[in-house]
């Protein structure tokens, strides 16, 4: 499995505007497009909205993202949720097998 964090630096005050955005929004497009949402949380001290989503290998990840992004649900939203965002970060993660022994 191959998973994106995504760290969203969200611009002051509007945390709130940002989340009614992405659960209205976004999460239904990510439904749509049979994306894997593993968990959402929000760091209120320093504005950060953290999210994950995962797939099942690089060829999936990047076929459902190209086609997330083309779809008609998210171009209909422009610009809108980069619009709330300072910064973006993302760090793509491998799963690997965890030693069940020893460690």
């Amino acid at each position: 499995m191959i998973s994106q964090l995504r760290i969203y630096t969200i611009k002051p005050g509007i945390m709130d505007e940002w989340l009614k955005l992405f659960n209205d929004h976004l999460v239904p497009i990510h439904r749509d497009q049979d994306i894997r949402l593993d968990g959402v949380w929000v760091n209120t001290e320093a504005d950060e909205f953290v999210w994950i989503r995962s797939f099942k290998d690089e060829a999936e990840m990047a076929a459902k993202v190209d086609y997330y992004t083309a779809s008609p649900a998210r171009k209909a939203l422009g610009d809108q949720p980069g619009s709330y965002i300072v910064k973006t970060e993302v760090r793509i993660l491998k799963s690997v097998d965890a030693a069940t022994e020893g460690s």
